[in-house]
C-alpha cells in the first residue's frame, strides 16, 4: 500500500473541519445529491478499498458505529459488505439517544434489507469479544469531534486498542481531533500514565489504516498521531470540483500534480551557462563528507557549474571523489574564513559541515549581509544564526532554511508540540519574509504568505547521517538553475523525498545511506 495515492490526484489541501463541512453542503446543494447519497457515496469508497484487499469471504468483521454521520458510514458499509457475501457484525455505541438522520435512514435500510447482526453498547458490559483474526471497523466518531472521549466510550475505545484485531477507521480514528492543534493543547496537560491519571492518548483509537474522505487531515501530518492513524490515504468521494478550487486554505499535501508541472525541459540548444552556477560553501575539519554529499547532489540534480568552497584540508577528497566540481580554496586548513566575490554565482549555499570557528561566523554574516542571489542555509548556518538571532531581520527576501526540529527549536525557541511549532514557524515566515523547510516524515515548507505544504515523498531510511547535505545541494541546483525559490523548495523536498523512496524500494530502509539518495535522483526526475 502507497501513501495517499489518489486515482485521480488533484492539487491536495488540507481543510479544517468547519471548511470540510461546507464542502459537503455545498456538494449536496450544487450538484445536486442528498445527505444520505453523498454518505452511500463515500461507503461505497470505503467498501471498493476493502473489497481490493479482502482475500476471501470468510473474514471476521465487527463494525462499531456511532449514532452521527461516521456511524451511518459503517453502516452503509455493513450493508454493501453484506450483499457481497461477507456478513459482519455490527455494534451500535449508544452514548446519546439521538440518532443523525442519515444514520438513522441506514439504520433503518440495515435491519428492513438485510440480516447482519446488530447488537447496542450501553456499558462495558456490552462489549463484545474481540479475536486476533478480526477485523475492526472504527466508525463511532468522524472528523467533527472537539472535545476528549469520556464515559464507557472511551473505555470501549481503550477495549479495542488491546486486541491484536486489524482496525480500520472511516475518515479518522475515533478520539483524535482533525486540526491536532485542541488535541495537542490537551495532551501537554496531562501528567504521564505513570503518575495514575489517565493521558487522553488512552481514549484515541489506534488503527492500522485511516481512510480520510477527500481531504488529508491536518494531525495526519504530526509525530504524535501517526501511533493512532497508521498508513493512511485519501479516498476520492468527488465533492463538487467548483469548491475544492475555491475554497482557501493555508495548508497542502504537495503530491506529483503539484511539481510536475514545475519540472523544465531542456532545450536542444541549451548550455552549462543555461543552467547556472551555484556556490556552496561548506566542510571543515572532520566534516568534509557534508560538503561532498551536498556537491554531488547539486550536479546530479542538474546544476551547469559548481564552485566549492572547501578548507585547504578538503581539497583532495572533493578533487578524488567529485572532479566535475570546481573549487575554490580558502586559505585555512580547517575551516571557511573567506570569500574573495560572489558576484559570479547565481544561487549560493550555505552551511553542510561548516562548523561555527569565529572567522566562519564572520563570513556567514558577510554573505547574508552581500549577497543578492538566492540562498539556502543548513546546519551549521542555522547554528550560527541560533548563536545570533537578530540576524534573522537580514535575510534576503525568500532565503531557504533548512531546519531539522532540534535545529528549528534553536532558532525560534521550543514549543511543547508540533502543532505549535507549525503555527511558529509559519509566524517566522511571515515575519521575516523567508521560506522554511522543517525537515520530518512529512516535511513541512511554509512561506511567506503563510501557507504550508507538507510532503509527500520519503520514508524511515532516509533518517540516516548526510540526508539533510544532499536536500541542500538538490535545493541550492535548483536556485542555480533559476527557479523561483518556492519552485525549488517544494520541488527540492519532493525529489529528495522520491529518490530516498526509490532507493528504499532497491535497498531496503535499514540498509540506505544518504548516496543511495543521490544515486536515485536520476529516477525521481526522469520517471515522470
Amino acid at each position: 500500500m502507497y501513501l495517499c495515492k489518489n486515482e485521480n490526484p488533484t492539487k491536495m489541501k488540507i481543510l479544517p473541519v468547519e471548511k470540510i463541512r461546507e464542502a459537503d453542503a455545498f456538494t449536496i446543494e450544487n450538484e445536486p445529491i442528498d445527505s444520505v447519497d453523498l454518505m452511500e457515496r463515500a461507503a461505497s469508497k470505503v467498501y471498493e478499498w476493502f473489497m481490493k484487499r479482502c482475500k476471501t469471504k470468510e473474514v471476521s468483521v465487527k463494525i462499531f458505529c456511532g449514532i452521527g454521520n461516521n456511524g451511518g458510514d459503517g453502516l452503509a458499509l455493513a450493508r454493501m459488505l453484506y450483499f457481497s457475501g461477507i456478513i459482519p457484525q455490527v455494534f451500535i455505541v449508544r452514548y446519546s439517544d439521538k440518532m443523525s438522520r442519515d444514520s438513522e435512514m441506514n439504520f433503518t435500510r440495515l435491519k428492513e434489507d438485510t440480516e447482519v447482526p446488530m447488537y447496542d453498547i450501553f456499558s462495558e458490559d456490552d462489549f463484545p469479544q474481540i479475536y486476533d483474526n478480526d477485523i475492526v471497523i472504527d466508525a463511532i466518531f468522524g472528523s467533527g469531534l472537539n472535545r476528549p472521549i469520556e464515559g464507557f466510550t472511551a473505555e470501549l475505545i481503550k477495549y479495542i486498542n488491546k486486541s491484536n484485531a486489524i482496525k480500520i477507521a472511516i475518515d479518522i480514528p475515533s478520539g483524535l481531533f482533525a486540526c491536532g492543534g485542541q488535541q495537542s493543547t490537551v495532551n501537554s496537560q496531562q501528567t504521564t500514565v505513570s503518575s495514575g491519571q489517565q493521558s487522553v492518548a488512552h481514549s484515541i483509537l489506534k488503527a492500522d489504516y485511516t481512510l480520510s474522505f477527500q481531504f488529508p487531515k491536518l494531525a495526519f501530518m504530526f509525530p504524535e498521531y501517526d501511533a493512532f492513524v497508521g498508513k493512511w490515504e485519501v479516498l476520492d468521494i468527488k465533492l463538487h470540483k467548483d469548491f475544492i478550487d475555491n475554497v482557501e486554505t493555508l495548508n497542502f499535501f504537495t503530491t506529483e500534480d503539484v511539481v510536475k508541472p514545475i519540472i523544465r525541459k531542456r532545450t536542444k540548444f541549451s548550455h552549462k551557462g543555461t543552467y547556472g552556477h551555484a556556490l556552496l560553501v561548506a566542510g571543515s575539519s572532520g566534516k568534509t563528507g557534508a560538503a561532498l554529499l551536498a556537491a554531488e547532489a547539486c550536479l546530479r540534480t542538474g546544476v551547469g557549474l559548481l564552485t566549492a568552497h572547501l578548507p585547504k584540508d578538503a581539497l583532495l577528497p572533493m578533487q578524488v571523489y567529485l572532479p566535475e566540481a570546481m573549487t575554490s580554496i580558502d586559505k585555512s586548513s580547517t575551516h571557511c574564513t573567506e570569500i574573495n566575490d560572489i558576484l559570479p554565482y547565481t544561487a549560493i549555499g550555505v552551511g553542510p559541515g561548516m562548523g561555527k570557528n569565529e572567522e566562519t561566523v564572520t563570513l556567514l554574516k558577510k554573505i547574508i549581509q552581500e549577497a543578492t542571489q538566492p540562498l539556502v542555509l543548513d546546519a551549521d548556518a542555522l547554528n550560527i544564526i541560533a548563536d545570533n538571532p537578530t540576524w534573522l531581520s537580514f535575510l534576503p527576501d525568500n532565503t531557504i532554511l533548512t531546519p531539522h526540529p532540534k535545529e528549528f527549536d534553536r532558532m525560534f525557541g521550543k514549543t511543547n508540540n508540533s502543532f505549535e511549532r507549525l503555527e511558529l514557524q509559519r509566524k517566522m515566515s511571515v515575519v521575516h519574509n523567508i521560506i522554511i523547510v522543517q525537515k520530518g516524515a512529512h516535511t513541512a515548507i511554509t512561506f511567506p504568505n503563510g501557507t504550508c505544504f507538507f510532503n509527500s515523498t520519503g520514508n524511515p531510511g532516509m533518517a540516516t547521517a548526510g540526508s539533510g547535505d544532499v536536500l541542500t545541494g538538490i535545493i541550492l541546483s535548483l536556485l542555480a538553475q533559476r527557479y523561483t525559490p518556492r519552485e525549488a523548495a517544494l520541488l527540492g523536498v519532493y525529489l529528495h523525498g522520491k529518490a530516498g523512496d526509490v532507493a528504499a524500494e532497491k535497498l531496503g530502509m535499514e540498509s540506505m545511506i544518504a548516496r543511495d539518495i543521490i544515486g536515485n535522483l536520476q529516477f525521481a526526475i526522469n520517471n515522470w
